[in-house]
């Protein structure tokens, strides 16, 4: 019974495709994208029996055998399935676009911000300013003008305390 479980669920595992033998296959491989359509890098695909990743890698440790430059091996993907295969976009021409956009996407919204913040604190200053030269009130007049003669009278009291 346990050799029968052994046995099927051997049979459910995939065999590992024997690829990436050199470190320099598994640099290259980073370089690359699979074209399953699942959205991973070459050496990352996870897909079990991945119809693209395995012939993939052998093609490129075949490659990587024959001595070929790292260049003309990611030419020779490039033009077998596209630029698509690249994991990263070329830095030339119209791709450079996207190496471009995030630091400038960044700078406008840094910019953006801080306009903002500029404009807020000089509304607050100018509301400020509004507020302080507003006239004063009847009510308010009479009140500091009574704190005025407390005070007075308070120092006139202690001159006098003094005086004794």
């Amino acid at each position: 019974m346990c050799a029968a479980f052994v046995a099927l669920a051997s049979a459910l595992v995939p065999l590992r495709v024997d690829a990436q033998k050199t470190d320099r296959a598994k640099s290259l491989g980073t370089q690359l994208m699979c074209m399953c359509g699942c959205g991973q890098i070459l050496t990352q695909c996870n897909h079990i029996n991945c119809p693209s990743s395995g012939p993939m890698l052998k093609e490129l440790d075949a490659h990587v055998e024959k001595g070929e430059a790292d260049n003309l091996i990611i030419q020779d993907f490039v033009q077998e399935y596209g630029e698509k295969v690249l994991s990263s976009p070329p830095s030339t021409g119209f791709n450079s676009i996207a190496w471009y956009i995030p630091g400038v996407a960044f700078a406008l919204g840094l910019a953006i911000v801080i306009v903002l913040i500029r404009l807020w604190r000089q509304r607050d200053i100018a509301r400020l300013a509004s507020a302080s030269s507003a006239p004063v009130s009847a009510a308010t007049a009479s009140s500091t003008m009574d704190e005025i003669q407390r005070r007075r009278a308070r120092e006139q009291a202690d001159r006098d305390t003094e005086e004794l």
